[in-house]
């Protein structure tokens, strides 16, 4: 009586030891679960879509890299101008220019938070753009325009006119960003349609 005991706790141990799929067969059952979470081996073929997209993407970024950005004036100006070229030429793509881009911008300021005596707390600061992109050749028609407006400000401090100024200063840069932000996405946004048409 104990020698089958002892036999049956030994073949029950070896049950539960032992795997009911084989070993090989187990990745084979995995791999497609851990696909419907997303996850891709690093060294697995890409996909025909994928390659699609990264193809677009680089034709996005070679089509911003292909515009000339046109002088605009005051120094908010000459901060956005700046902005924008910092964005279209971020890839790091050499690209000729076969597209013009104008913009007419201006920076806004108000006093909210009006004291008794009329004087204000805050300054609140609006950048309006508006922007055309026309193709570098000899018919210079449209390909594309938009609009862009940012809206940042800052605290007013009596008797701190220096501190101010730079505060004023980094706000108007803040803008610039922000509105080039709007407009490089914008046109970003144009060319990967118009790819997409092309290809379609």
């Amino acid at each position: 009586m104990r020698h089958r005991g002892a036999a049956w706790v030994a073949a029950l141990r070896h049950r539960l030891l032992t795997p009911v799929l084989p070993v090989a067969v187990l990745p084979l059952l995995v791999l497609p679960l851990l696909a419907a979470c997303g996850f891709q081996p690093v060294y697995a073929p890409a996909t025909q879509s994928q390659v699609a997209a990264e193809a677009s993407g680089h034709s996005v970024a070679g089509e911003l890299a292909a515009i000339d950005v046109g002088l605009i004036g005051e120094r908010s100006g000459q901060l956005l101008r700046n902005a924008l070229q910092e964005r279209f030429e971020r890839s790091g793509i050499t690209a000729a220019r076969h597209y013009d881009l104008s913009v007419s911008y201006s920076v806004s300021s108000e006093g909210i938070g009006i004291r008794q005596d009329y004087s204000s707390t805050r300054q609140r600061y609006i950048g309006r753009a508006t922007y055309t992109l026309t193709a570098d050749s000899p018919v210079r028609h449209t390909l594309t325009s938009g609009i862009a407006r940012a809206v940042d400000g800052l605290n007013v401090f009596n008797q701190q006119y220096f501190a101010s100024d730079q505060e004023s200063d980094a706000v108007i840069r803040r803008i610039a960003g922000a509105v080039a932000d709007q407009i490089a996405q914008q046109l970003a946004v144009y060319f990967h349609k118009r790819a997409a048409a092309s290809a379609g």
